[in-house]
Parts: structure tokens; sequence; C-alpha cells
């Protein structure tokens, strides 16, 4: 098919603008190129149908522009406009420069016939002003296998003016435009050198390409302006048909190069952000730093955009992602090779990567940051902010950076530090479902209760502050007091569990816990180990003389003001009294690992029927890590009210009931009698004080050592099997992300106030949310000794994820509602796992599922497992 439109001097343009006219108008597919503000009036005032092409980037671009152009023309037609005499260059005015517009033949003939002139030239609309220059224009539409719209201009014209007429003639938005020159100088038009270019760059004996490339055309073909055109061909049945089953684009999967599908996930999540889309369809070289030192020399960018791009394609086969691979590889060699990877670390370095290929600030300003001092928190974020964006400014920045409010206090003195940081996603915890059942003993460090184990649930994959919290409320912790959880081995402790951010799964089944009450007064003070054997009368070599066993629960009280013999056998004495027995008493009735079914707690009061005894039970609160406990019987009867008189009266009876013994700072070693009548016992007192007693055999039959004589061990795992209780909400991830907790012992806080680091608490708060705000659901955990991957099931809402409540400014965010458009999925375990992706597809308006190179169909009810991974929003 071809067809031929021109445009001459008045004295000629009647004649061959009717004979060209009647002959296109007896074709059914022909088009003509018309003046656009002579085809605009003439619509107006005659009312008639007339196309025009425009090219514009629409929500979906590519899916639009090929709908428009397929609409009269097809997806693959050349416009060419060259010199009526063939001649590539000589004088005369331009081939073109103005608007234009294209009209089936027909349409126009019709409405020429109702303008009663002939290519109006001598109508009452006149061209003036869309003169095509001193040459006749001639215009010719073929069938090619090439995707681009090629246009003849002129060498007066710089490239500035090339560009602006490809916007003028086409009708088109400046980003789906390129201008593309065939001399050499390609970089210098790309790289927003225009302006230093001369009105002279354009040679007589150079030939430019002026490129209106539509989205999602194929692989373009092009060639030299010149010549006769002998490439004619193509089946316009075969081109319908491939319009119709490749219509819709962006639904190309990516091949898998060994172990990639890492890569894969993470590309076609990025691949489908519409901001990020539209960006790298257009003309983003022009935004390439390369002279960043953080950056990639815009490698990175110009790699990632070259892979969009063919994601963005009606051509449906599978894309290799060789040239992207190495380029990762290359920067960041702990993607080399093909292993598998994390597809958020990916992420991180591609999200970073091409922020830096395309931040605009060519010298980045030092910015001190500073205290907030009291000031407004509205003044000091928006000082951070600004000098955030002093220093980085792309589009990454635009799309995906948001600001949080940090707030750290002084555990000692008070002091609050203030900060607002920029954020690129958030990395959520998930607090896993599968419970671990533990057992853990309490005991007294003033001898006011007997001990009890307590059953106690925490997460799987919980800390030390999990465990001692569900602790504390199963035990009715008081106000005033702290708990100190120790691990007991061979009648030793051995370990102080004193960092809250420690695992519970250092903890091995078999362990052996025990917690002490303390008063918070006592909580920096030095303390005292009582460690204890005595004789056992069922095991002896002659069956005569009873052989020493060592009890297995040490005893744990503060140190006393003075330290000698009498206060630290008054004070072991006082730790006595709950095992101490009177006549006709039973043996305490708290026992390890009873198995009572709970019930309701009453609020925390216990029951005061019983004057002597108080049987108190507690009951799964889910408010409270969800704690179990065994029935425990406190014993409060007349004769503990008595036990220090008593243990004052049998005084002279003690001191042969018991030997103390002072042991080192370690609590082995040789051991020092303690002579009861010492004064000066130690001249310094250690932070932990061990003393070793030997029980004498009488001294066994007046206490109740079953309770020291036999911890239970930590219960077995139980996994709660999947279920609706399974699960936890996306909020409640944020909730556990912006809660206040401590610092680790390796982010310690320097306090300026204290002159030295602390533990400070931390508190989080949203400030400013971002375009398109990417949430990393931390599914992985990585210790020493472990590596484990949480299956909880995350329920994330698909649409309308509301943020208002978590945001500590509301009066700047344009809107705090997301809509979830892809997740980055992760199925197996840490051993071996695959990913895919799941997006939805705006042209389709449904989900599909891109595993590697299949891309498939998949119902909304259908995205959400236990696999979700990293989650996309946007900002509806």
């Amino acid at each position: 098919m071809a067809t031929a439109a021109t445009a001459s001097h008045p004295a000629s343009a009647s004649t061959s603008g009717r004979d060209a006219l009647a002959a296109a108008s007896s074709s059914p597919a022909a088009v003509c190129l018309v003046p656009f503000r002579w085809w605009a009036r003439v619509r107006e005032e005659e009312a008639a149908g007339g196309v025009r092409y425009a090219a514009t980037a629409a929500a979906s671009p590519s899916y639009y522009g090929l709908r428009l152009l397929h609409s009269f023309l097809h997806p693959d037609l050349v416009l060419r406009l060259e010199r009526g005499d063939g001649r590539a260059g000589g004088g005369g005015g331009s081939g073109g420069g103005r608007s234009y517009a294209l009209v089936p033949a027909d349409e126009l003939s019709r409405a020429l016939a109702r303008q009663n002139s002939g290519f109006g030239l001598q109508n009452k609309h006149s061209f003036a002003g869309d003169s095509a220059g001193a040459y006749p224009l001639v215009l010719r539409i073929s069938v090619r296998e090439t995707s681009i719209l090629n246009l003849r201009i002129s060498k007066k014209d710089n490239p500035v003016e090339n560009y602006k007429r490809a916007n003028k003639i086409f009708n088109v938005d400046s980003q789906p435009v390129h201008v593309w020159d065939f001399s050499g100088q390609t970089n210098l038009i790309l790289m927003n050198e225009w302006n230093r270019l001369h009105h002279d760059y354009c040679h007589a004996d150079q030939e430019n390409l002026l490129e209106v490339q539509v989205y999602a055309m194929s692989d373009s073909l092009t060639s030299k302006i010149g010549g006769t055109n002998k490439e004619n061909s193509g089946d316009v049945n075969d081109l319908d048909r491939s319009f119709g089953r490749f219509g819709s684009t962006g639904l190309i999967g990516l091949e898998n190069l060994g172990n990639t599908c890492f890569m894969n996930s993470s590309i076609q999540c990025l691949a489908h952000t519409p901001k990020l889309v539209e960006y790298f369809l257009g003309d983003y070289t022009r935004n390439i730093n390369r002279t960043n030192p953080l950056g990639l020399n815009g490698e990175l960018a110009l790699a990632f955009g070259e892979l969009l791009r063919s994601l963005w394609t009606t051509d449906r086969k599978p894309v290799a992602p060789h040239h992207f691979k190495e380029k990762i590889a290359c920067f960041a060699p702990q993607f080399s090779g093909f292993n598998q990877h994390d597809s958020q670390e990916l992420l991180a370095f591609l999200l970073d990567g091409l922020h830096e290929d395309l931040n605009q600030v060519k010298c980045k300003p030092y910015e001190e940051a500073k205290d907030a001092s009291g000031r407004p928190d509205e003044e000091v974020a928006d000082e951070y902010w600004s000098n955030h964006l002093a220093r980085n400014d792309s589009v990454i920045v635009d799309t995906c950076h948001g600001q949080y409010k940090s707030t750290l206090t002084c555990p000692t003195c008070s002091k609050k530090s203030v900060t607002f940081d920029p954020f690129m996603y958030l990395s959520l915890p998930v607090p896993s479902t599968a419970k671990r059942t533990m057992t853990v003993t309490v005991f007294s460090t003033d001898g006011s209760r007997e001990p009890c184990s307590y059953d106690v649930s925490v997460p799987k994959f919980g800390t030390l502050s999990d465990l001692v919290q569900a602790l504390s409320i199963a035990c009715l912790l008081g106000d005033d007091e702290i708990l100190l959880v120790t691990e007991v081995y061979n009648n030793c402790i051995i370990r102080y569990l004193e960092e809250p951010s420690d695992s519970v799964s250092l903890l091995r089944d078999g362990d052996k816990l025990a917690a002490y009450r303390l008063s918070k007064k006592f909580e920096k003070s030095p303390l005292v180990v009582f460690t204890h054997q005595h004789f056992d009368e069922h095991s002896s070599v002659d069956n005569v003389t009873p052989q020493t066993k060592e009890f297995e629960a040490p005893l744990l009280a503060a140190v006393p003001e003075t330290v000698n013999g009498l206060s630290l056998q008054d004070i072991y004495l006082k730790l006595l009294n709950p095992f101490r027995l009177s006549k006709g008493a039973s043996s305490p009735s708290c026992t390890a690992g009873s198995n009572s079914d709970p019930v309701d707690l009453m609020d925390g009061i216990p029951s005061d029927s019983d004057s002597n005894f108080q049987n108190i039970q507690l009951e799964d609160d889910p408010e409270s890590s969800n704690c179990s406990t065994n029935e425990c019987e406190i014993r409060k009867g007349p004769s503990e009210l008595n036990d220090v008189g008593t243990a004052d009266s049998d005084k002279g009876a003690n001191l042969k009931e018991f030997e103390f013994y002072l042991k080192n700072e370690r609590g082995d070693g040789q051991q020092q009698k303690i002579d009861i009548n010492e004064v000066d016992l130690l001249e310094t007192v250690p932070s932990r004080l061990h003393v070793n007693v030997h029980w004498q055999q009488n001294a066994s039959r007046q206490y109740d050592n079953s309770m020291l004589n036999n911890l239970p061990e930590i219960h077995k795992l139980e996994l709660i099997t999947k279920g609706t209780d399974d699960s936890v909400a996306l909020h409640g991830c944020l909730e556990a992300f912006l809660k206040e907790e401590p610092l680790g012992p390796e982010d310690m806080w320097y306090c300026p106030c204290c002159k030295k680091h602390q533990q400070a608490m931390k508190k989080l708060d949203l400030w400013r949310l971002p375009e398109v705000l990417v949430i990393h659901l931390k599914r992985f955990s990585y210790t020493q000794f472990t590596r484990n991957k949480l299956e909880t099931f995350v329920d994330f809402p698909t649409t309308d994820l509301d943020l208002s409540s978590y945001i500590a400014d509301k009066s700047k965010q344009p809107s705090s509602h997301y809509r979830l458009y892809a997740i980055s999925n992760h199925y197996g375990n840490m051993g071996g796992g695959h990913y895919t992706a799941s997006i939805y597809h705006e042209e389709g308006k449904g989900w599909y599922k891109f595993d590697d190179d299949c891309v498939t169909p998949m119902s909304e009810d259908s995205i959400k497992t236990s696999a979700a991974y990293v989650l996309f929003y946007r900002r509806e």
C-alpha cells in the first residue's frame, strides 16, 4: 500500500492536490497529512469527522497509544517525509515543522467537497503559516516491519527545533519523543546538551532521523532517509491478527538464567510500578548522572531502562536478562554466579543504584544534622527533609522516599533526642504465631513466698523480652519488682539472661531456667548467690555413711550493707523460710510441671475465701504474649509470719545445721570456710558474691527441699497448627515496628547529658509517606547458630490500606490510603526456595502470576498467601 499527498506552491497546488486526493480516496486504507489548525477549523465549522494522531502518555501509555494508532493506521506503519525532487540537500525551507493531522482520505474528500475548494489553498481557510517549504512535500505511507515514524528534517534547524517540531507534528508530550542523530552526535542530543549546539549543527551532507516512538512498538528497524523505498512488504491481515493476540503489553516473562528467580521477581515488581514505567519509557537518558561518585556511571540505569522497555512490547516472547545480570554482578559481586539470593536485598541495591545513577544533584552540599533543641517537630522535620532533597533528587526519591520520626530516651536521665530520617522501604517484623511453651521456676529473694513453676507461651522466634513479659504476667509481678532470669546447670547459674533482644531460640529444650523476683531498688546492687549441698540418706557407699548431694536450684538475694558471717547466715535462713516444715503441715503443693487447666484470672485479684492459703490460677491472655501457667498455691499461713522469729530463737541450733564457704567470683575453685563471728569478711564486695552452704544431716529433716532439688526442664516446642488463629494482620506488623523498644548492646547511644553510651529506648513514628510504599516482611532470621523462616500468614489489605493512625503529622499528608499492585513471593525454606511475583495489570484489569518466563492470570483471592515477602502499594 502506498499513498501520497503533496503540498506545493499555490501555482501548482490545486491540480496536483486534487489528483493526489482522488487517487488516495480510492483506497479505503488511505490517509492524508493536512495542517492541523486548518483541519481543526474545518471540523468545527462543518462538523466533519476527523482523526488527529496523538501518541500521548495516558495511564497506560503503551495500550492507548497502540489503540489510537491502530484505529485508522496500523501499529507497523512508517511515515516518511522527503523533498519532492528527491534531493537530500540544497536550499529552501523546511520539509516540515508545523502541526499536522492524519485524516482518512475519504473524510478529507467529503470535507473539501463541502468547502467547495481544492486542497485547501483556494479555500476560505488558507494554509497561511502552514507552508511546507520551497520544495513539495511527499508523504509515503507503507507497511514495514518497524515501529518508528520517520521524518526528513531541515538542515537549518538545530536539534532543539527538531525536538519541538516532533511534538507539534504529532501532538505528543515531550517524554515519548526521541531525536536521534546519525552523524555520531547522539549522546549530545540525548544528554540534555542541546542548548550548547549551534544553529548550523546540521550539515548539508548529514542525515538526521527524527523519531517519534510510540510506546509498546516492536523492535524498530531504522534506516537512513533518502533513496526510494523498496522494502514495502507485509500482510495487513497477519498484522491485524498479531495485534489482537498481543494487544496487551507488560505481560512478558523473564527467563531463569539459573537461580535468578529472586532477580526476576524484583524486576517485575519494579517494572510494573506506574511512575517508573512512565519514566523509563520516556527520555530518561537525559537525567543520567555519569559523574556521581556514588553512582554506577549510569550503566545500571541504562541496563534497567533497556530491560523495562523490552518488557513493555507487544511481543510476548520471554526476555533473557543476560546483560542486566552482568551489570548487577559487575557492581554488586555478591549477586554474581548462580546462587540463590534474597529478592529484597537485590531490590534495595537496585533502588539505591538507580537513585544514584539518576540523581540530578551534581555537587552534594554538606548539611549538618541539628538536634531538635525544643523546636516544634514540624519545623525540625521540614529542615531534615529539605537537607535530604538538597542532596538527593531523582525519580526514586520522588516515588519511594518517605520520612519517619525517631525518638531516643535515655534510661538514666530521661534525655530525649529527636531526629527525622528518610526511608526507601519499611522492614516490618512478623510476629510469629508459632508458640514455644517454656517452663520457668520463680524464686523470691526475700523469703516472702515459696517458689513456683510456670508454663508460659512465647513466640517461637521471640526474644527474652517476650519471655520476661509473659512470666511477669503469670507470676503477678509487682510494679516495684523486676525479674532476673538465669540458666542453671549443675547446681550453678551459668548465664544471666539480661539482654532483652536475645532470641529464645538460643535456649535448648533440655535447659533449666530459674527466675528471681528482685526489688527495683536492688537492681544495680551486688547480689549474693547461694549454692548448697546436703546429705542424701538414700545414697551411701557402706550403707552407713550418707553421701553429699548438691541442690539444683541456687538461691539469690541482695548483698547486705555489712558483709560478715552472721549477716550471710541471716539472709540464707530468711530465704529458707518458705521451705520450713511445721508440725502437721504437708509439703508445699506448688509442683513443677502441673498439667491442671487454667481458669479465669478474675482481673488479677486473688480470692480470700481461705484465710491461710490462696490458690491463684492463671489463664492465657491474648494481650500478654499468650502466657499460660500451672496451678500454683502460694502459702501464706500463720507459721510463715513467725519464720523470722523462729530463725532467731533457733540461731544456736542453726550454727550446727549449716556451714558456709566462700567461693571465688566465678563460683568455682577453692572454698574458704566462713567464720560466723568474723566481722570484716571482705574488703570489697564483687557484683556476684558466691557462697556455698553445706547442710548437716539433721537440717534436711526440717525443710522440704523438693523444689530446690528438682528444677523442671524447658518443654518441647509446641507449634500451633495453621488455622484462623495462625495469622497476623499487617497492622500488627506495623505496630511491632513502631513500638518502643531498647537498643541492642551493639547500638548503644551516647547521651550528651550522662556523657556515656546508654542502652536507650527507641520509638519510631511515620511522618511523611511516599507515593509508592514498599513493605518488606522480615520472614528470615539469622543468628550465629540458626537460620529460620517464618511461615506466618500475614493478612494484608489489597485496597484501602489506611495508615492515618500511624502518622505523627497528618496536616501535610496528601493521602494515607494505599492500594496494592505487586507482591514478591518466596516459597520454600532457607535451604531451598523459589520466588515469584503477583502483579495487578492495569490493561487487563486483573492479577497475573509472573513465574519466571511463565505469565498466567490469577484471581485476587489467591494472591494472599504465607509466601508474601515484599508488598508494593501505591497511593490512592
